[in-house]
């Protein structure tokens, strides 16, 4: 992707770092490949300034590091911001989109089933009717078929039901949740119309929160998490008839970003 020739320095820079994230996520720029700034500036037709700041975008969020004596050195995922929202976006961008939104459910279900039964237990009256008034919102829009809607919503009930929890470390996560959700209509991984039973367990986790039933409140959110797991994995497959089994826990498909070498030196980026 070369940068257009009309394009002010801002928009530049922001399209070289959209470009290098996607490149780094993808696997395409490896782990411990060196990125040369001077062919960056002549293949993009951008300043030295634009490269450098692109750089410095990605090595505040782990994917490059300045080196002595190598350079720009690509870094391996375990060194990544993983919670950036960029990041995810880059990750869900990627030929590892499956694995990438296995994991991200994977966090939730640690998280949101407890922040389910801890809203239960701590939010006010009021705060459980807005739930019940949200989740009937929900309700309406997937009954429609709007999917827009729907999403704007579903990502506000999450959003509030962390919130509601009380527990401020678990409402700064309403951003990781929003970016499972809208990558999953992105591309391509939600049906056309909400299955009634997801529906149903919005409305189940509101009323329990409302109620004060923490039980069921966990219980039912903990449904949600799985049944998202199911319909990407099954929507997924239908997508992918003719792909091999991926397993959701390891990097050795062939769609995997290369590997460094045992010795963990910079390679040369080609």
């Amino acid at each position: 992707m070369k940068m257009l020739k009309d394009e002010s320095p801002t928009d530049r820079h922001a399209s070289l770092v959209q470009t290098l994230g996607l490149a780094i996520a993808d696997g395409r720029l490896a782990p411990n490949s060196i990125v040369r700034l001077d062919e960056l500036e002549a293949e993009h037709k951008v300043s030295r300034s634009v490269v450098r700041e692109a750089a410095r975008v990605l090595s505040s969020k782990g994917m490059l590091a300045s080196r002595r004596r190598f350079g720009t050195v690509v870094q391996p995922e375990h060194e990544w911001n993983l919670y950036d929202p960029q990041v995810i976006r880059w990750r869900l961008a990627s030929s590892r989109r499956l694995e990438q939104l296995q994991a991200l459910n994977e966090l939730r279900g640690a998280i949101e089933p407890q922040a389910a039964r801890l809203a239960a237990e701590r939010a006010s009256w009021d705060a459980g009717s807005d739930l019940v008034a949200l989740a009937a919102r929900l309700w309406a829009a997937g009954q429609r078929g709007d999917q827009e809607e729907f999403l704007r919503l579903d990502v506000d009930f999450h959003s509030a039901v962390l919130s509601a929890s009380g527990n401020a470390m678990f409402s700064q996560l309403h951003n990781l949740v929003a970016e499972v959700l809208t990558g999953r209509a992105e591309h391509g991984l939600m049906p056309h119309l909400p299955d009634h039973e997801a529906l149903q367990l919005h409305v189940d986790v509101a009323s329990a929160i409302q109620r004060g039933e923490a039980g069921a409140a966990h219980a039912a959110m903990s449904r949600i998490v799985e049944q998202f797991a199911e319909e990407v994995g099954h929507i997924w497959s239908e997508h992918h008839p003719d792909a091999a089994q991926e397993a959701p826990h390891t990097n050795e498909s062939d769609d995997a970003p290369q590997r460094p070498s045992s010795d963990s030196r910079p390679q040369q980026a080609v």
